[in-house]
């Protein structure tokens, strides 16, 4: 058999097709991700169909970006805080064969170089001899379908004893709905990042957009937990879709963490989750620190291959230059923060500053 890609022409009539397709679809492959990741990339959305003669046997869902003068496909592309997306395919579809007619698709229809995908039903096995590179995108997968004492006591007991403490302290969790959610949740973020001495990877407008085009579909959870006297103090994103729910980001105030806000957050997050008939909950990437909440290990190969050498080349020297831009933000935050510090000592009103 001979599999080949026709492009879609956005917003046609198999553009509802995508949205029909959630047996074998992520989140990420959705109409409003799709808009969200095109607008905060700047990319052209490029929407497919796997052909094998006459019969469409499948769904491609990437985008289309420009860097340093390469037309790039990607579905997705690191950066992009998007996971799972590449194919949607009918049953008895060979993925190998399905692989090598997206590649001939990207290099030669839509004149890309350099071409990206992770898709979460590709194993190592179907890379095998495309002469592709990759790497094992780690995360862990919580079994929401068991039932809720099960769900607690495959947690860690550090974990328990947590989310224990936190609702002895008083901490509570609510849906998030208004529109102050994103500048709490980024304003702990950037917490977050300055304990590493480090800048987030995203601006805020990222998760202003995020909120915008999922919260109308109803596939996305805002949590926030507050303490007793009900300051927030941690904050969760959580897409879901077709019975999955994924952990896209979280965060809260260092100065609070001593009250396990974070755990908690999980906890209700899953619970919800179970309430909503989520099956699986997938915890958004590796971290050993995510092991603690009884999920299964998750690997999945993300493959890049270039048309040339050198573009390869080139996309591992702005890997690199990326790495060093953000160590260095990091040194400037750290010798910002040595002169804040010796600024409190010497003035006495440099604190009114950096307090928060």
């Amino acid at each position: 058999m001979t599999y080949v890609l026709e492009r879609l022409e956005i917003g046609g009539s198999d553009w509802p097709a995508m949205t029909d397709a959630q047996q074998a679809g992520t989140i990420f492959q959705t109409p409003a991700w799709l808009a969200f990741l095109t607008e905060t990339q700047q990319g052209e959305l490029v929407l497919a169909r796997l052909k094998d003669g006459d019969d469409v046997r499948g769904l491609f869902a990437g985008v289309i970006v420009n860097k340093y003068g390469v037309r790039i496909l990607g579905s997705p592309f690191p950066g992009w805080s998007t996971d799972y997306m590449g194919l949607m395919l009918s049953p008895g579809v060979v993925r190998r064969g399905a692989i090598e007619a997206l590649m001939e698709f990207a290099f030669h229809q839509l004149g890309c170089l350099h071409f990206e995908m992770m898709d979460r039903q590709i194993t190592e096995t179907d890379l095998a001899d495309l002469g592709v590179r990759y790497r094992l995108y780690r995360s862990f997968e919580v079994d929401l379908s068991q039932n809720e004492s099960d769900l607690f006591s495959k947690m860690t007991s550090a974990c328990r004893r947590c989310i224990r403490k936190a609702e002895k302290e008083g901490v509570f969790v609510e849906e998030a709905h208004d529109s102050a959610f994103a500048d709490e949740y980024y304003a702990q973020l950037q917490d977050v990042f300055a304990k590493q001495a480090l800048l987030p990877t995203y601006g805020i407008e990222r998760v202003r957009r995020l909120i915008y085009h999922l919260q109308p579909i109803g596939q996305l959870l805002l949590l926030r937990a507050r303490d007793r006297t009900g300051r927030c103090i941690a904050t969760g994103i959580f897409p879901y879709w077709s019975g999955v729910m994924y952990f896209w980001g979280g965060a809260s105030w260092r100065h609070s963490q001593c009250l396990r806000p974070n755990e908690v957050l999980q906890w209700h997050a899953m619970r919800i989750g179970k309430s909503r008939d989520i099956r699986i909950y997938d915890l958004g990437g590796g971290g050993e620190y995510k092991r603690k909440y009884g999920g299964a290990d998750v690997a999945v190969p993300w493959f890049h291959k270039s048309k040339y050498g050198w573009v390869r080349c080139l996309r591992e020297w702005a890997e690199r230059g990326h790495k060093i831009r953000r160590e260095g933000r990091g040194q400037l935050v750290r010798l910002l923060g040595r002169s804040l510090s010796r600024g409190e000592q010497g003035t006495g009103s440099m604190s009114q500053v950096t307090q928060r």
